[in-house]
């Protein structure tokens, strides 16, 4: 008999379906040589502390680090987890072979992996590696079975993440809880929320600490036209008034006239980031809202893998393209003009090169049905970036005309589509990304260009104009939304100076694509963070949390990309998982000492919920009664920071902090207090 096991019981009936194991039994189905059954997810996970040794239960900084000689694994304390486990062990035991159906990809293998081993199944195992659930990748997967063997280094990556997880996690949430937490509050850190914590943490300091300065801008009207001088930026008044007072009175000129035809090539296929990024722009989804949508859509075998990191398809996928377009009935206007023709086989869309595991999300073909709004939205998003990719590029006309007014020189542009191209499948949203080329700002600061027909100038035009100088400020950074940490966590290859840790964060960032709603959804259960309509805003826990954490590699974007970087030369045979660990284990034991020999008695303030606020609204007095003591006057700008000694007060818009924020300090002092 085989034995199948797939993660999920719909996913384990669609294949029984398939391979006409149609008889069900209690926790799997049966018939034509198979046995189908199913985890639940994860049925199993690293052994906790205490199960090592019982010295491990209490919180204690004397037996930090925790470092076991050999990591184990046990079932989840579950009735269920233990009934399915129970049905599974069984089937091993009795099985000739066992094909691995679970998720194709390093987090599938690694729960598929763990029931085996627990269950102690000693027969050969093949390996299935699909990217849809649709009956013909079904059937075509079951043809090209691959030996488990093929995905070892896979595996050996996926359980170095997991135990490198639980070293860090573990050991750091102990240490920090017991050295800085109070009221028993648990200061939890790990390898990819606490560098995303900074990510945004360090962001609210960039705002609270910027100080904007005033500008001025030169623009006339001419022809109901605006145009601005080519100065840019005026850094004083005086300075614009010299020009403003030099051309008022003055003809305006047509100096130059010039048209530029540019092209536009249609977005890129989704990747999960980037499906959730534009989800959460268009329609307010959150990461993890997005993630559970097109997580559902996958399984009702209407859309294809979704927890991917590429933008690309491999170059086997370009023949089934057509028959893809054609089962799309509800898009049939738009995949009309495709239909009979040769395809577009753009290097853009199709480069096996750059797929690994599997390829963009795209439809499947398969007529959905029954959709949920969200699902709708998603798919309706998923479909239309699909077809785009087979239109022509967008085709506009720039055009730019120059004026002078004595030696003072003036520009504008307007943009029109000639050629609308993918742009009848996706309509542009008005407040486009920057990546898109015909809507950048010029290189000295101008305005972007808009789609709009300038009059008919002519070279030597001249006529009277309205200049006007206008007075403006200089904007802080934006608060992130979760569509902009999204992007943040994907490209943090920025924040570090290696280049080729800087190549691995290009496709990894901060985490995994599958993971990273997880960790923002994480950091609002620890009241780490809030949202302020659109806006994430670190709390005064998590503000004085990174404020506390001296080890960059804790919160740093560095320490995700050596991992990341390691972890994935692990996959590739190109890096031993031992030496991984090895490292692991000493850079953990070097936090643990660094930590302990801290001897400022800092501590970490708990950030009630609004709810507990309300509640202990009497008490008040208790809690308020320091902020009347002495520190209150001691704060003046310039003076020595009385948190960290090193850094010095300055002023921001709403509150005095200190000149080393951008090094952990914490210190903030509202000008309300």
């Amino acid at each position: 008999m085989i034995v199948c096991i797939a993660e999920k019981p719909s996913v384990a009936k669609d294949i029984a379906k398939v391979i006409g194991a149609n008889t069900a039994h209690e926790g799997y189905m049966e018939g034509n040589g198979y046995q189908v059954t199913w985890t639940f997810g994860h049925l199993c996970t690293l052994k906790e502390p205490h199960d090592y040794t019982p010295m491990w239960k209490a919180w204690t900084m004397m037996r930090l680090p925790m470092i076991p000689p050999r990591f184990g694994i046990k079932l989840i304390a579950d009735k269920g987890v233990e009934k399915q486990f129970k049905i599974i062990e069984n089937l091993f035991q009795k099985a000739d072979s066992i094909i691995n159906c679970g998720d194709a990809g390093q987090e599938g293998e690694l729960i598929q992996r763990w029931v085996m081993q627990k269950a102690n199944a000693k027969c050969p195992v093949q390996r299935l590696w699909i990217s849809s659930l649709t009956e013909e990748a079904i059937r075509e997967g079951f043809k090209n079975l691959k030996p488990q063997a093929d995905y070892q280094r896979l595996y050996e990556a996926g359980l170095s993440r997991a135990i490198g997880d639980w070293l860090l996690g573990m050991n750091a949430t102990r240490l920090y809880t017991l050295k800085y937490g109070q009221n028993r509050q648990v200061l939890s850190i790990g390898r990819v929320q606490t560098p995303t914590l900074a990510l945004i943490v360090n962001r609210y300091w960039e705002i609270q600490n910027f100080k904007p300065e005033a500008y001025w801008v030169l623009s006339t009207i001419y022809r109901d036209t605006v145009f601005t001088a080519t100065k840019g930026k005026y850094g004083s008044v005086d300075e614009g008034q010299k020009d403003l007072q030099a051309i008022q009175g003055k003809d305006f000129t047509v100096t130059d006239i010039s048209q530029k035809e540019g092209k536009e090539a249609p977005p890129r296929l989704f990747d999960l980031t980037s499906l959730q990024v534009e989800c959460n722009k268009k329609y307010g989804f959150s990461a993890d809202q997005t993630l559970q949508t097109i997580q559902s859509l996958y399984e009702k075998k209407y859309t294809t893998y979704p927890r991917v990191d590429t933008t690309y398809l491999s170059d086997d996928i370009y023949p089934k393209c057509p028959d893809i377009l054609q089962r799309l009935h509800s898009y049939s206007e738009l995949t009309a003009p495709l239909a009979g023709k040769k395809l577009p086989k753009s290097k853009k869309v199709f480069d096996s090169s750059k797929v690994t595991d599997h390829h963009a999300i795209i439809p499947t073909g398969v007529q959905p049905q029954g959709l949920s709004f969200a699902e709708e939205k998603v798919y309706d998003e998923v479909c239309r970036h699909f077809i785009a990719v087979f239109y022509p590029d967008c085709v506009f006309s720039t055009t730019t005309v120059m004026g002078k007014v004595e030696e003072v020189e003036f520009k504008t542009s307007g943009k029109q589509i000639l050629q609308p191209g993918w742009r009848t499948v996706i309509k542009p949203e008005k407040n486009e990304d920057k990546e898109n080329v015909s809507n950048q700002t010029s290189e000295n600061g101008e305005e972007k260009v808009e789609e709009k027909v300038l009059p008919n100038f002519v070279k030597g035009e001249h006529g009277p104009h309205e200049p006007q100088l206008t007075e403006k400020w200089t904007s802080p950074p934006k608060p992130y939304t979760e569509a902009t940490l999204l992007r943040a966590m994907e490209t943090a290859g920025k924040l570090v100076d290696d280049e080729s840790l800087r190549e691995v964060m290009k496709e990894n960032g901060i985490g995994r694509p599958s993971t990273r709603a997880a960790i923002i959804e994480t950091l609002f259960k620890r009241q780490y963070i809030r949202k302020m309509r659109k806006s994430l805003e670190p709390t005064q826990t998590g503000i004085e949390l990174i404020g506390l954490i001296h080890e960059d590699l804790l919160k740093s974007a560095e320490l995700t990309g050596i991992w990341e970087k390691k972890l994935r030369e692990i996959e590739q045979n190109k890096y031993e998982a031992r030496q991984f660990l090895e490292e692991l284990k000493q850079m953990v034991t070097e936090i643990v000492t660094t930590v302990i020999a801290d001897t400022s008695n800092r501590r970490v303030a708990a950030a009630p919920t609004e709810e507990k606020k309300a509640k202990s609204a009497p008490k008040t007095p208790r809690q308020t009664k320091p902020k009347a003591t002495k520190p209150k006057p001691e704060i003046v700008e310039g003076a020595v920071c009385p948190l960290c000694g090193k850094g010095h007060i300055i002023k921001g818009k709403t509150a005095f902090g200190c000149s080393e924020w951008k090094n952990g300090c914490s210190f903030r002092k509202p000008f309300a207090d």
